[in-house]
């Protein structure tokens, strides 16, 4: 857990960024001692004549297919509001893994032909060999604005991690220790790019989001704010020196809803009324009402941004960075006795402040790692469609000598929509749609193949959830108004043959999904969905993609989950062992597969089917499956490895065999 302190003083924390403008670590004779002690095990570096940790990752890297993290499934007692009881996890058992039995690679062939059958085909070239990280939700714990106290107070959040759970901690350390990973496997398996998927941040911040840029450019990382509480002794308090991504490999971002809505789910400025950009930088711990309590009476809106208004308010906590388990500290009702003479107070800091769409945009224009911009160099701002500064869609060809393209679409809803609801639905207005049919219609008319990557899936989130379609409500303007459903869209897709899949994060799951043709006499209009679980929530993974062209001239995409390589003692091995603790407590349902039906279950309001590709007769989606391991010793599995096969039209067949002919 936490180092050992000393007396002596940090001088000033190092602020993650660029050093040139920032000032760097100091530490005195003693801190130095104490720092090089640690170094024995973690290594240091030196920056700018400052010594700082380096954090290793474990010196076997290895995939889900040769091992799987195994972990008692019952633990002990604690409820799902004692998840802050962290200082009892291991008294009590939770958090406690080893390594078990392999993950299966699964061959699918459900959008193939009828008949299809060739289980082990010639893979004559790899076209593709790609990695995807999801859902990192890096967060400012000290943040005055966060929603921690609800975890506690409101038993519909009750199993909401995003608003509260330990790992929120060591959010830079697991990113770190995946990057460090990713580099691994690049030594053995030439990775080609990388692809983030959105929820860089937890909720829009500058500090957030840098420390998220930084990490992957191997900067100095000080993962604390304000007060800098607890810097010279707590492990993820600490200053330490990101590994940085293998410079030989690009990276693109997708835009999440997380990275322009508070905590995910509220525009900032919808209602200045409401406070929320004020909220970032002030030092007063924020009271708000209970925005999280269930309208039903208002569906499909199930939460109002006038909760926030709501009487009695709650001072919502922040974390304590100076105590080794990171204690909730300044919550609780603002008329208690605790509050009477004041309300709770944090050290300000402006690096807290909320950014714009545009401005979180122009941050990836300020790395060190390539490409310049990561994909928003790439937007079109000739187009009327595309101009303006916080459109976030675009495309790339990853291989110049390879027919696929890859298509970054942003599905986030707008926060300009008028909604009231919590912002976290798949979404597209009529300038995105247009941008998609043109680039699908592109793609399609230039023979190569396309994979979309955007943060929220489609066609598997249940009606009436926080992250379905959305439906628009009767308040909203045409022009912010969602400009396809589910079903237009999911014909759109389908009829682009040369569609290989949709890629996407959000649900913190790993689930893999088939869109059959709706033709059988046509199954390369079929497409394949893929989501990859968050780095911050249990099993904290990312994915691997390689895409192989296979002698019969048919595309297999081998999906892998990767589990980053924490070593024993490190922060990040410590994040993994409360992200599975957090999981023992709340037992959150991971391998979801909900029932399609044409309406919600009390029959009020008649609504789009979850799938329209299926019937809506309230049966699960027999194309999501998960592999049980329960009989080789791993009782517990999220996760989903695939070989994933794709039809191709006689067109395409005939363009890639002229350009790879298969081996004489």
């Amino acid at each position: 857990m936490a180092h050992s302190s000393n007396s002596n003083k940090v001088n000033r924390p190092v602020k993650s960024g660029d050093f040139s403008r920032r000032d760097v670590l100091k530490y005195s004779a003693g801190t130095f001692a104490a720092v090089s002690m640690s170094s024995l095990t973690f290594g240091c570096a030196s920056v700018g004549g400052s010594l700082v940790q380096r954090y290793p990752i474990d010196s076997k890297v290895a995939t889900t297919a040769e091992r799987m993290i195994s972990f008692p499934v019952n633990v002990s007692s604690l409820a799902v509001t004692d998840v802050d009881k962290v200082s009892q996890y291991s008294t009590l058992g939770y958090g406690k893994w080893t390594f078990g039995a392999a993950l299966p690679i699964v061959q699918r062939v459900d959008i193939m032909r009828p008949g299809y059958s060739n289980p082990s085909p010639a893979r004559n070239r790899k076209l593709v060999n790609f990695f995807a990280f999801t859902d990192i939700h890096i967060t400012d714990k000290e943040a005055p604005n966060q929603l921690i106290y609800m975890q506690q107070k409101e038993p519909f959040a009750a199993n909401n991690t995003s608003i509260y759970s330990p790992v929120m901690m060591y959010t830079t350390h697991v990113l770190d220790a995946a990057i460090q990973t990713i580099n691994a496997l690049h030594k053995t398996n030439p990775i080609d790019f990388g692809l983030s998927l959105g929820d860089t941040c937890n909720s829009t911040s500058y500090n957030e989001l840098r420390w998220y840029i930084d990490v992957i450019d191997g900067k100095v990382i000080t993962p604390s704010s304000g007060a800098h509480l607890g810097a010279e002794s707590i492990d993820y308090q600490k200053p330490y020196q990101a590994a940085g991504l293998d410079q030989s490999i690009p990276w693109y971002q997708v835009m999440g809803n997380h990275d322009h809505f508070m905590i995910g789910s509220f525009p900032v400025d919808a209602d200045p009324s409401l406070g929320f950009r004020k909220s970032y930088t002030t030092d007063t711990v924020w009271a708000i009402g209970n925005a999280l309590a269930p309208n039903l009476k208002k569906f499909p809106v199930l939460f109002n941004m006038q909760g926030f208004k709501a009487t009695p308010a709650y001072h919502m906590g922040v974390i304590d960075g100076s105590t080794p388990y990171g204690n909730i500290a300044k919550a609780g009702r603002s008329d208690s006795p605790a509050f009477a003479a004041s309300a709770p107070k944090v050290a300000a800091d402006p690096d807290r402040r909320s950014l714009l769409r545009s401005e979180w945009v122009q941050e990836f224009f300020k790395t060190a790692t390539a490409p310049v911009g990561h994909g928003f160099n790439l937007v079109d701002r000739t187009n009327p469609n595309t101009s303006t500064p916080g459109f976030t869609c675009y495309s790339f060809l990853p291989k110049a000598n390879v027919p696929l393209k890859v298509i970054v679409l942003d599905d986030t809803q707008s926060e300009a929509d008028g909604s009231n609801d919590i912002h976290g639905h798949g979404y597209l207005d009529a300038a995105r749609l247009a941008w998609l049919k043109a680039e699908l219609a592109a793609g399609q008319a230039a023979n190569q193949l396309m994979i979309i990557a955007a943060h929220a899936p489609i066609g598997v989130s249940p009606i009436g959830s926080e992250m379905e379609w959305w439906l628009n409500e009767p308040t909203t303007a045409p022009q912010h108004r969602n400009a396809v459903d589910l079903a237009g869209l999911v014909a759109l897709l389908q009829g682009t043959p040369n569609l290989l899949m949709w890629i996407s994060g959000h649900r913190h799951l790993n689930t893999v999904k088939a869109f059959v043709s709706p033709d059988s006499t046509k199954p390369e209009q079929g497409f394949w969905q893929v989501e990859t679980s968050s780095l911050r929530d249990f099993p904290q993974q990312l994915r691997t993609f390689e895409v192989y062209l296979n002698g019969d001239y048919t595309i297999s995409i081998v999906t892998t989950n990767v589990d980053p390589a924490v070593a024993e003692g490190t922060p990040a091995a410590t994040s993994r062992k409360y992200a599975i603790a957090v999981q023992q407590i709340v037992k959150n349902e991971l391998t979801q597969n909900s029932p399609n039906v044409a309406s919600v279950a009390n029959g009020q309001i008649p609504v789009p089917s979850m799938d329209p590709t299926r019937p809506q007769d309230g049966k699960v989606d027999p194309t999501i499956k998960y592999v049980d391991l329960s009989a080789s010793g791993v009782p517990y599995n999220a996760s989903y490895n695939a070989e994933l096969f794709k039809q191709l039209s006689t067109q395409m067949v005939a363009v890639l065999r002229a350009k790879f002919p298969q081996p004489s």
